[in-house]
């Protein structure tokens, strides 16, 4: 079964927004995709006027490999 659920991230606990429909002790695989809109903001954070996004995203990359 595939499902997409929202969830909070708090206190060190991922916590889901809709009910999730599993049994107790149950284990599941988790993918984490940031938001699209959070990111875009958290890049225009990093930019210097006038610059360019493809340079922001170059430094990024060559700072996490």
């Amino acid at each position: 079964m595939a499902k997409v659920v929202r969830v909070r991230y708090e206190k060190g606990v991922l916590k889901p927004l809709d009910r999730l429909e599993l049994r107790e002790g149950e284990e599941v695989l988790v993918e984490i995709r940031e938001d699209i809109i959070g990111f875009a903001r958290y890049l225009r954070s990093l930019a210097k006027p006038g610059e360019e996004p493809s340079i922001i995203l170059s430094r990024e990359r060559e700072r996490f490999g």
